[in-house]
């Protein structure tokens, strides 16, 4: 969080720019990276201290590798632990929830790769606040080994941990009940109104009737979570990503209730890739493949959301509104407004200090929901918050690379490229995941007082084989439509034809064309800013520090020669360098002449095990990148003494590596403030 101090555990290397201010005394800051961090483990989030001016915040280097994980494959977050003794590294660790190593799974044509990771977020004022994010794995679905049901449950209110957990053990069996249901029906046509279990197992529904029988699985779901006792969803819920594998056909369906998402990474071609590498001013593009959106976040900043929920009567507005902070506008609070081009556009101006646009009753300041759809808050359904899907059906063709579903905390401050561009950096899943997870994790803590828990899924797409040889192995139900419009048998389908049909029979299947990719008009926008809390938190500890240390000056030298602070590189060096920035918020926008610039101004520094590199409370602007070397990050609780002179309970971890090509960076903010 921008403010601790570092203590190096052996001979570790580190680039930092040398300091262009605070004097030859001023201590370093060491700040979480927003690169690819190669580990398992991470802070503890559960149990350590506050990450505010109130705490005493410490960084060491170690060599110990304990890695934890240990997960099954139907996973889910939220193990509840209220020890109050100070943690070990390993237990530190076992705080994430992640597979043990990366699974291999073939599905009809798919040969995929795939692991998963949850993180519990960090909240200062809760720090035993359970994981409320779950996420569920199932392999020979609705009896088919060539099917698959993944999905991530992100909860939220008091009980959002047990409404997650509610939809993991519940959801995937209702999809495939209603799934099972329409098969059922299937076969009896298919074998004159007898019902026949072998006949169903070769059944393969049509696009319509997979989405009927997942909107069906989603509501029902709903409903059984309202009657639940063992939970209280009047003011709790879940959101729910889902991918159902249909590898007889190549397809995936994606179901998605609320603001999780999930996303993929296509192989461009050398055009796209010239065109993307004009795009940003020069040849540097982070990756080969592009992201694309295969669901769109259910939030008031889509318009026809907001439409939906304010013919409830619903209000649209955000805390400081509430709260009388902000002034409310016509178009804010209107929901007779008539939708006209000149109605407001929700952006980033509204959520620049992480105040989004929520959803609230005429008659009270409830229920406040930042989203628009979701499993459970009985409340928020009386105002359109309801729990039906939206639902995308497509091929996955031999350009796709790269399928992630994960909970909105990775989102909130990386875009939907960023974490495809983290994902094609790694040979494997499970290192992705690791990445990606971190990365959101940091800049959480960067630009907020607080983090989200943060849940990814990761399924690397390897080999895409032609459907063409499994057709005789399975019944479609648009078979059905081909027979009522004079066609031959179901193994001689020509899927392409679909589109060409004239309208089916009674009770017939329905569509089964492809859907398209989404828009991605009214998605949330990816946040740059800091939060208001965080940036009063930072003011409060300058302020602090100036009355502490009347020595204290920071000063903007108009008159500075940076280009004195430059050092020759290597194009190794270089190379590592812009490896380690290039996913940082802060860098992201660069010229290469800036880029240029922070090759110059980095520094090869060497600290020895043992030593502190920065403390919490000094002056400090210097931004790190780690080459090689392992760093602990230490908190002497609040209220409590530094008595052993070893800086507190460790609660974070960061490792860089040549092998492994990480070299996690931190000091963003430092270099903004001043002040670690």
């Amino acid at each position: 969080d921008d403010m601790g101090c570092c203590e190096s555990k052996g001979a570790e290397a580190a680039y930092m720019p040398a300091s262009s201010g605070g004097g030859p005394g001023s201590a370093n800051p060491l700040m979480m990276p927003p690169g690819s961090s190669d580990r398992i483990g991470g802070p503890s989030l559960g149990e350590m201290g506050n990450h505010n001016s109130n705490n005493n915040n410490h960084n060491s280097a170690s060599h110990n590798n304990h890695y934890s994980s240990a997960a099954a494959a139907a996973g889910g977050g939220g193990h509840h632990n209220q020890k109050e003794e100070p943690m070990t590294l390993a237990e530190i660790e076992s705080r994430i929830e992640s597979i043990e190593k990366t699974q291999t799974a073939t599905f009809g044509g798919l040969k995929v790769r795939y692991a998963y990771l949850s993180q519990r977020g960090y909240y200062p004022d809760d720090p035993h606040k359970a994981n409320q994010d779950a996420f569920s794995i199932s392999h020979d679905f609705c009896g088919q080994e060539t099917d698959a049901f993944f999905a991530v449950y992100d909860g939220h209110g008091r009980d959002g941990d047990r409404c997650a957990q509610f939809a993991r053990d519940n959801l995937p069996d209702m999809v495939e009940k209603f799934v099972s249901r329409s098969k059922s029906r299937e076969a009896k046509f298919h074998n004159g109104g007898t019902r026949n279990a072998a006949a169903e197992k070769q059944i393969e529904l049509t696009k319509d009737q997979i989405q009927s029988a997942s909107n069906k699985a989603h509501v029902e779901c709903n409903r059984s979570m309202h009657r639940a006792h063992e939970l209280d969803d009047s003011l709790s819920g879940t959101t729910s990503i889902s991918v159902y594998i249909h590898g007889r056909r190549n397809r995936i369906t994606i179901c998605n209730v609320g603001d999780s998402r999930a996303i993929i990474g296509q192989r461009m071609s050398d055009k796209d890739q010239k065109t993307a590498a004009k795009s940003i001013g020069g040849p540097n593009i982070t990756s080969h493949l592009k992201a694309m959106p295969l669901s769109r976040d259910q939030t008031p900043y889509r318009r026809d959301e907001r439409q939906r929920v304010r013919a409830t009567g619903a209000r649209i507005l955000s805390l400081d509104q509430i709260e009388g902070l902000e002034p409310i506008g016509p178009e804010d609070d209107d929901e007779d407004f008539d939708g006209s081009a000149n109605e407001l556009e929700l952006g980033e101006e509204l959520d620049e200090g992480g105040d989004p646009p929520r959803v609230w009753s005429p008659h009270g300041e409830y229920p406040g929901t930042a989203f628009t759809r979701s499993l459970g808050d009985a409340i928020a359904e009386e105002l359109g918050v309801f729990a039906e899907p939206e639902m995308l059906t497509r091929q996955v063709n031999e350009e796709d690379a790269i399928i992630v579903l994960a909970s909105d905390g990775v989102f909130e401050f990386l875009t939907n490229q960023s974490v495809i561009d983290i994902c094609a950096k790694f040979k494997d899943p499970l290192e992705a995941c690791r990445a990606v997870v971190a990365e959101s994790y940091e800049l959480w803590l960067q630009y907020e007082l607080r983090t989200d828990d943060i849940t990814m899924i990761c399924i690397f797409v390897d080999g895409v084989t032609d459907t063409n040889n499994l057709r005789g192995s399975f019944i479609s139900a648009s078979s059905r439509m081909l027979e009522g419009a004079g066609g031959g048998s179901s193994s001689e389908l020509n899927f392409s034809s679909f589109a060409n049909l004239s309208t089916p029979l009674e009770e017939a299947p329905g569509d089964d064309r492809e859907d398209g990719f989404l828009t991605t008009e009214g998605l949330r926008p990816v946040r740059n800013h800091i939060s208001v809390g965080k940036s009063k938190a930072i003011q409060q500890m300058k302020i602090k520090m100036a009355a502490t240390d009347s020595d204290m000056e920071i000063s903007a030298l108009d008159d500075f020669d940076l280009s004195k602070l430059y050092t020759k590189k290597t194009e190794e060096e270089k190379a590592r360098i812009a490896e380690a920035i290039r996913a940082s918020v802060m860098f992201q926008n660069i010229t290469d002449e800036q880029r240029e610039m922070i090759f110059g101004v980095m520094e090869p520094i060497t600290v020895k095990k043992g030593t502190w590199v920065i403390k919490q409370g000094t002056v400090g602007d210097r931004f790190y990148i780690v080459d090689t070397g392992r760093f602990e990050v230490r908190i002497i609780p609040d209220g409590e003494d530094d008595k052993d002179g070893r800086g507190g309970n460790v609660v974070h971890v960061y490792e860089g590596s040549h092998e492994s090509h990480v070299h996690p960076s931190f000091g963003e903010l430092a270099l903004m403030y001043s002040a670690p």
